[in-house]
């Protein structure tokens, strides 16, 4: 029998990823699954293992470069309601890993609970910013965090501590591959002051992003007390171009793809700005994004 056999309604083949990433680049999934329930993607995480078949984990893409001939394997896509529910039990909030992280930012301050408001304009999903323990100012997303419900690779749910996490400068070290739900313990806070706080943020923060028509991606991990960006303009590299790739003009961290951009352009001018800043600066740049 094929290992499809009872998952023909939540999986299809060689779905295109590019639509899926902020990038918009790269080949298609071997096989593509959107679960809709806890059981269903428990059932598909116990088949993929039993088969030896590779299992990714795709949130809201902005995160991940997908390489131009595709993905082997399954790739999940957790869409259904039940992996992006917010619910606030008086200081903590609890959020489906799924879930938009600028949803959850913007329902902390609603409720007058503050802590995630350095986040705003961080995209993806809470999932993906714990996994790259996201950082604000000053902050990272672990420190308000108090545990974890996840899958591990047999399809069993289990909570883990934020010790068990393994959250250290962005970077998370758990080996489980589905975070299904994230507990976070905030401050009370007055609901207006919030509101404008956040808003300042969101502003001085779309100031140094890309525009919003644009296909792009943040590349690498801020070094302590430095940043990338900031690093890859001391080199001289705002502006340098590749094929379709092109290192942002408001923050040298990101990179756009142009329409004609290909994944291969975008690997190979990540490889010129490591090596530049390497020898222009002495400063190792460590990669953020994710490539599959």
């Amino acid at each position: 029998m094929s290992w499809l056999e009872g998952f023909e309604k939540i999986v299809r083949q060689d779905e295109p990823l590019a639509m899926h990433t902020w990038f918009q680049l790269g080949g298609p999934a071997e096989f593509f699954a959107e679960p809709r329930s806890m059981e269903e993607l428990a059932a598909l995480v116990q088949r993929c293992r039993e088969q030896e078949i590779p299992l990714r984990i795709l949130g809201r893409g902005s995160n991940i470069l997908i390489r131009d001939e595709g993905v082997r394997g399954v790739v999940v896509q957790l869409t259904a309601n039940v992996f992006r529910q917010i619910h606030v039990q008086a200081e903590q909030i609890i959020a489906g890993g799924a879930a938009r992280l600028g949803r959850v930012v913007t329902t902390a301050v609603h409720e007058g609970l503050a802590g995630l408001e350095p986040f705003v304009a961080i995209p993806g999903s809470v999932a993906g910013a714990v996994r790259t323990n996201a950082g604000g100012v000053g902050t990272d997303i672990g420190q308000w965090i108090i545990s974890a419900k996840v899958m591990t690779e047999t399809g069993q749910i289990v909570e883990r501590s934020r010790e068990e996490l393994g959250l250290g400068y962005r970077q998370c070290r758990l080996d489980d591959p589905i975070i299904l739900e994230v507990c976070f313990q905030l401050e009370p806070d007055d609901p207006r002051q919030l509101a404008q706080r956040l808003q300042k943020l969101w502003i001085l923060k779309k100031a140094k992003q890309p525009m919003g028509h644009q296909a792009a991606g943040y590349i690498f991990k801020d070094p302590p007390g430095l940043s990338a960006g900031e690093l890859i303009e001391q080199a001289g590299l705002k502006g340098t171009r590749i094929g379709g790739a092109v290192v942002c003009d408001r923050n040298a961290n990101f990179i756009i793809a142009e329409p004609e951009c290909t994944a291969q352009d975008i690997l190979r001018l990540i490889d010129l700005l490591r090596q530049q800043v390497r020898d222009r600066l002495g400063v190792e740049l460590e990669l953020g994004l994710e490539i599959w």
